[in-house]
């Protein structure tokens, strides 16, 4: 998923839990994919709940991109919910990576449920760009995520790195300095999205940080009347910001010196913004209902959504469906946001997820090793 800076090809999991839960987790963030499930545990409604009501964020911040220019309203919404989609996906996915030691089960999931969904979907926008882009010389790329994959990209090597992080004595303060360094050189590269992978790195971190009791306590009642307030106050901020920031702080895809900043903007704006998020995913998860609704099952099916309602917002811009002058004012962006919300949804369901299983979460036992497919059993 390549997030999205300006508007074309840039731009999340299902874990499985307890209250205090089992590992799972991917775009679980937006994504989660297979890669994490523990027989024996039962799901926990609360982050079903948010992992689809995050994937719905997540679609409507996409289906905003082409009206920003021309509202104001539209592009302050536009900066809240990219200040919260991305982060609690993250945030929920290292928080169900915490259990990730690379035994042979564990291994097998993270390939069937992030890498051969990365491969798939990486070809799938590469060739679907070149048709909606008019583009028909655009290469296959594996090393340099498109769109939406830069997710997956980023969990496997995110997941990769969670045995070090569990054993390092300050994870968090590390894993800052890390993401503030890399705002200082240019020179990362594309190769996997790298920048990216740095600058999200602090919030995967918080979430094998972060424990059952710390989601208890977002969930008291105070804490739910306190968000309002934040939200409001958060809202009016970025209303005034909007014509005084650049909004692509928030792809976290470019060091300071490629946004035309001073060095000394790259750091700071990554620990502000940090803290900024992380305020809001509190509120944000405050919010989320923790019984049973009609959703909590599509929560299940959120990287099914995330994945494939990227061809859908890609082929909207490219077949004129933000033409016709309506779509600019108010009804027209209530519209696009019923729709992008509903065309999500759809694509979270069992029937979706029967007819694409194959590519999301592929059993690959072909691709193991006898010795090891029977110690996955027993692990």
């Amino acid at each position: 998923m390549r997030a999205s800076p300006p508007t074309s090809a840039k731009t999340p999991g299902s874990p499985q839990a307890t209250t205090g839960p089992s590992p799972t987790a991917a775009p679980t963030a937006e994504p989660t994919p297979a890669s994490e499930r523990t027989p024996g545990k039962q799901r926990d409604p609360f982050f079903d709940n948010a992992k689809y009501l995050a994937i719905v964020l997540v679609a409507i911040g996409h289906s905003w991109e082409p009206l920003r220019s021309g509202s104001r309203s539209v592009t302050a919404l536009y900066m809240l919910v990219y200040a919260v989609h991305m982060p609690a996906f993250i945030i929920i996915s290292g928080y169900f990576s915490r259990s990730f030691r690379a035994t042979p089960q564990q291994v097998r999931r993270l390939l069937g449920g992030v890498v051969v969904p990365y491969v798939v979907f990486e070809t799938a926008y590469t060739l679907y760009t070149r048709w909606t882009d008019h583009q028909p010389d655009r290469a296959i790329s594996l090393l340099d995520p498109l769109y939406l994959t830069w997710f997956l990209a980023a969990l496997f090597v995110w997941r990769l790195t969670t045995p070090i992080w569990r054993h390092v004595r300050r994870p968090l303060p590390v894993a800052l300095a890390v993401a503030m360094l890399a705002t200082l050189s240019p020179s990362i590269g594309n190769d996997l999205d790298l920048q990216r992978v740095l600058q999200f790195l602090p919030y995967f971190v918080l979430g094998l940080c972060l424990k059952p009791e710390h989601f208890q306590l977002v969930r008291r009642p105070e804490v739910r009347q306190l968000a309002v307030p934040v939200a409001v106050c958060a809202l009016a901020v970025a209303y005034w910001a909007v014509p005084r920031f650049d909004y692509v702080w928030f792809f976290h895809n470019a060091s300071a010196e490629q946004l035309g900043a001073p060095d000394w903007e790259g750091p700071a704006m990554t620990l502000a913004l940090f803290v900024c998020s992380t305020v809001l995913v509190a509120c944000f998860l405050a919010w989320v209902p923790r019984r049973r609704t009609w959703f909590t099952a599509l929560g299940a099916g959120t990287l099914y959504g995330y994945l494939l309602h990227g061809f859908v917002a890609q082929g909207a811009k490219s077949w004129g469906w933000y033409d016709p002058s309506w779509v600019r004012g108010p009804l027209g962006e209530i519209t696009v946001t019923v729709v992008a919300a509903a065309v999500v949804t759809a694509l979270c369901t069992p029937p979706v997820r029967r007819a694409f299983r194959f590519t999301m979460e592929p059993e690959l036992r072909w691709a193991f090793r006898r010795d090891a497919d029977e110690l996955a059993g027993t692990s």
